[in-house]
């Protein structure tokens, strides 16, 4: 039975793993970091897309008939003015998610076939810890729309 004894005594190798285990622990805290950022800017982006559709759903209530015979059923008609003070009464209203800041009405709000509430919002969104690389946050645009329509 013969034993086998490693050449040399092994001691170039300590401190090789303690290297490779702090690489493997700062790589992982950086993907960690990267994902809840991400995470971060898509709620913030769901939080705005739920606001834009809450508003535009307020603005297609703003409908005034429009037309209407003996022979035809009267329509709805909603305006650009009526649909932005629709929605800009909504944000008012509405409390600002604590993610968020600066959400404003942007262009695009309006009714251009008059019957489809569009609302178009934007804001900043301030990711998770690394708030201190982009300390203006990341600005990001929602768009939600709603019909108005009558029915018997």
């Amino acid at each position: 039975m013969s034993t086998h004894q490693p050449q040399g005594n092994g001691k170039h190798d300590d401190g090789h793993i303690m290297v490779l285990l702090i690489g493997f622990v700062l790589l992982a805290l950086l993907l960690t970091t990267v994902v809840a950022a991400a995470s971060s800017l898509y709620l913030g982006h769901k939080k705005l897309l739920s606001m834009a559709d809450g508003a535009a759903l307020a603005a297609a209530d703003t409908f005034v008939l429009n037309g209407g015979t003996a022979s035809t059923d009267p329509g709805t008609l909603l305006t650009d003015q009526g649909v932005s003070a629709a929605a800009a009464a909504y944000l008012a209203d509405s409390p600002t998610p604590q993610s968020l800041a600066g959400i404003t009405l942007a262009a695009g709000t309006g009714a251009a076939d008059g019957r489809t509430a569009q609302v178009s919002l934007t804001g900043v969104v301030h990711p998770i810890f690394i708030n201190f690389l982009v300390p203006e946050g990341i600005p990001i645009t929602a768009t939600g729309t709603a019909r108005a329509q009558l029915v018997r």
